[in-house]
């Protein structure tokens, strides 16, 4: 249990990171760049993938980075990606809420299921 514990703390530090490396890009392309909010979404996004599968691999799960690992992250990070950019979408287009905020609300509903996905591929 307090592996989990360890892994999940670590995890969500790498998630802090990621999400600040994440925002900082999402609101330099919305409001410097002023491109549409959905694309500085996922641009942000792609830029802390990157980061994100060295972060985890090195420091949450101490595993040894591969082609093979790296390729199958994608996986993790799309399921992310996807039910983050569902809720950024009715959040923004249903519920009014300003595209700042947005991304800050979905990343509560995504990261325990992210971490699961993530932890049964780079243990592998």
């Amino acid at each position: 249990m307090k592996v989990i514990s360890r892994e999940f703390i670590k995890f969500i530090l790498v998630g802090i990171i990621n999400t600040a490396n994440y925002y900082i890009v999402y609101l330099f392309l919305l409001t410097i760049l002023e491109i549409n909010y959905m694309m500085a979404h996922i641009c942000g996004f792609l830029i802390s993938f990157i980061i994100s599968f060295f972060l985890n691999s090195y420091f949450t799960f101490m595993v040894k980075p591969t082609l093979s690992k790296f390729l199958q992250f994608p996986l993790t990070q799309a399921f992310n990606v996807a039910v983050s950019s569902l809720f950024m979408y009715v959040f923004v287009e249903h519920f009014q809420m300003d595209s700042t905020i947005a991304p800050i609300l979905s990343i509560f509903i995504t990261t325990p299921l992210t971490f699961i996905i993530t932890g049964k591929i780079l243990k592998k």
